[in-house]
């Protein structure tokens, strides 16, 4: 599992997966969404809204990339 801190950071993980399988991508995806949701409220709770707020950018891109990949299973 990568760490993800930053935006340049989700699209590098991106990266590195897209050679997975398309399920393990998801897998991956949703383990990283879960551990930057639990890092936004650790930042949400001592105030530190630019935290909370680049972290949200990260979780933008892992969602948009998720999506692209239901999409792909779907068709």
């Amino acid at each position: 599992m990568m760490n993800i801190n930053n935006e340049k950071e989700a699209h590098e993980a991106i990266e590195a997966w897209r050679c997975e399988p398309e399920k393990a991508q998801l897998r991956n995806l949703q383990q990283a969404v879960e551990k930057l949701e639990l890092g936004q409220m650790y930042y949400d709770q001592k105030g530190n809204e630019q935290g909370s707020e680049r972290l949200a950018r990260c979780l933008d891109i892992l969602v948009e990339r998720k999506k692209e990949i239901d999409c792909q299973i779907q068709s």
